[in-house]
């Protein structure tokens, strides 16, 4: 882990998507972070202590999902399928399947395997937020809110689109694990992964820490919200700081889309390996999305900390 002092930081962005406004400055106490993702080899030594089985190892409940077909109540999860040619970016279901069989283990299918595909340093997917709960309070750690890990992300940068600057690419260096090309069906690998990357294999941010941006969305512990919290009213002793915010509620981070489903939707940050200049363009430290907490996928991992 690395330890950050903690401060205060311009979180937010107006560049790019709505959510991620308004501007607000924030301040969270120092805390220590897990240096990189939490990779496959860790997670495996977690169950094989404690013999945990994941949220996509078990077979959803019918009565958790309205209007469910019953042929579906298997255990799986979501795997991303590259798409022939260009498709409608606005319907995620033209390259997600859900795969029966598909886990931590397997990640594309109960046909892979990671020792097979020799995934051990790479990031765990297929972990829903429990398993990383579950992860992080075995570990003695806890998961990052999304002020911290955003406070993480900047390296210390302010004023940026990036981590790293104001180009994606600057003189032409990958300096994170996303699409190059255009999604979901042209990707020119010129980062040299056609999906996820072994932790650490491209340049570390200002805090010395790997993967805050790209290769997998991680899990935070704030409830989602589609405008983030900001200062109530200005005071002298906070210059207009909030401090420590914790997200929003439960009912408010409900999909109003799916009135039916009452299912809790997460804070995930930093992007993926499927972010693209056409499609998600959330490979920010200021890029933020909503996840249900029962959802697990081939491009979502997490990272841990530990609060003084």
């Amino acid at each position: 882990m690395t330890w950050l002092p903690g401060g205060t930081f311009t979180m937010g962005s107006e560049r790019f998507y709505p959510e991620e406004a308004p501007l607000r400055r924030v301040k969270v106490d120092g805390f220590w972070i897990d240096t990189a993702p939490v990779t496959n080899r860790q997670f495996a030594a977690f169950v094989a202590e404690t013999d945990y089985t994941t949220v996509a190892q078990i077979a959803p409940d019918p009565r958790d999902y309205p209007g469910m077909h019953p042929d579906m109540a298997r255990a799986g999860s979501l795997v991303f399928h590259k798409t022939s040619g260009p498709v409608d970016t606005s319907n995620p279901a033209n390259w997600w399947r859900f795969a029966f069989g598909a886990d931590w283990r397997h990640p594309l299918g109960p046909e892979s395997d990671i020792d097979a595909l020799d995934l051990w340093e790479h990031p765990v997917v297929h972990v829903a937020y429990a398993d990383a709960l579950a992860f992080a309070r075995w570990a003695g750690k806890d998961l990052p809110t999304e002020a911290e890990w955003e406070y993480a992300a900047w390296g210390g940068a302010e004023g940026l689109d990036y981590a790293w600057g104001s180009e994606l690419a600057p003189a032409g260096a990958m300096m994170a694990n996303y699409w190059q090309g255009l999604f979901p069906f042209a990707n020119q690998v010129l980062d040299g992964y056609e999906r996820t990357s072994p932790v650490g294999s491209f340049p570390a941010n200002g805090y010395g820490l790997y993967d805050m941006v790209g290769n997998t969305w991680e899990w935070t512990q704030d409830w989602w919200s589609e405008k983030p919290e900001t200062p109530r009213k200005k005071t002298a002793d906070s210059c207009c700081a909030l401090v420590n915010p914790r997200g929003a509620k439960l009912k408010d981070s409900f999909d109003a889309s799916q009135p039916k489903v009452r299912i809790g939707r997460k804070v995930l940050k930093g992007g993926s390996h499927l972010c693209a200049a056409n499609y998600c363009q959330r490979y920010r430290p200021a890029a933020r999305h909503p996840e249900m907490i029962d959802t697990s996928t081939t491009h979502i991992g997490f990272r841990c900390v530990r609060r003084v």
